[in-house]
């Protein structure tokens, strides 16, 4: 007795026709079929034998701000308001994963109290540091930074009195414990000047 899946009568030429047919049509299927069965065995290998990424010795350099640090100093009298002294603290501490710092700070100034973000990681690609951050006061802004011995130097570019500025902040590594900050700006192309400086000591 024959199945239901099977024809109770057909001629060769039929045979020929439907085998062609089928031939013809589910050949790009079964390739299919079978790609989808190899990365189907190949992405679980993968997922085992691929392993995580890891901070490159670059961004180790940025275990220097772990940890919460005291931060005192002078504004210079200027386009940005008065002369001042200001305080605050910085605590900073590794984003899972390892490749970003981020710091977040508290502080109080001529201009009154202000609270900000901090995001620090390496550009492997620019070979070059980064530096994010947002503040209470509603600013933004990005720089790119070296190290130089244990001479941090962050650039970026603004404005100063509705004029193009260039800014520069150098930040020395005196011990582990202790550093030295002095923020510079060049406005339209002029001199450097010093707006602000201060030290940043470690306190936990």
């Amino acid at each position: 007795m024959r199945g239901p899946c099977c024809p109770s009568s057909a001629g060769p030429s039929d045979l020929d026709w439907s085998t062609s047919q089928l031939t013809t049509k589910e050949r790009p299927v079964k390739k299919l079929l079978v790609i989808l069965v190899i990365l189907a065995f190949a992405v679980p290998c993968l997922a085992q034998t691929a392993q995580p990424p890891k901070p490159g010795p670059e961004v180790q350099k940025l275990a220097y701000t772990v940890g919460t640090w005291k931060v005192e100093g002078e504004t210079k009298a200027g386009p940005f308001g008065p002369a001042g002294k200001f305080s605050g603290t910085d605590t900073c501490e590794w984003f899972a994963g390892g490749f970003h710092m981020v710091c977040r700070g508290e502080g109080t100034g001529p201009e009154g109290k202000t609270t900000d973000l901090v995001i620090l990681a390496y550009d492997v690609e620019a070979k070059a540091y980064t530096y994010h951050y947002i503040s209470s006061r509603g600013e933004s802004g990005s720089s790119k930074g070296s190290l130089t011995g244990s001479t941090w130097t962050w650039l970026w570019d603004g404005k100063a009195v509705s004029k193009p500025a260039k800014y520069r902040l150098t930040e020395v590594e005196v011990s582990p414990t202790s550093s030295t900050f002095k923020l510079e700006n060049s406005v339209a192309g002029g001199p450097w000047t010093v707006i602000e400086e201060g030290k940043s000591t470690k306190v936990k």
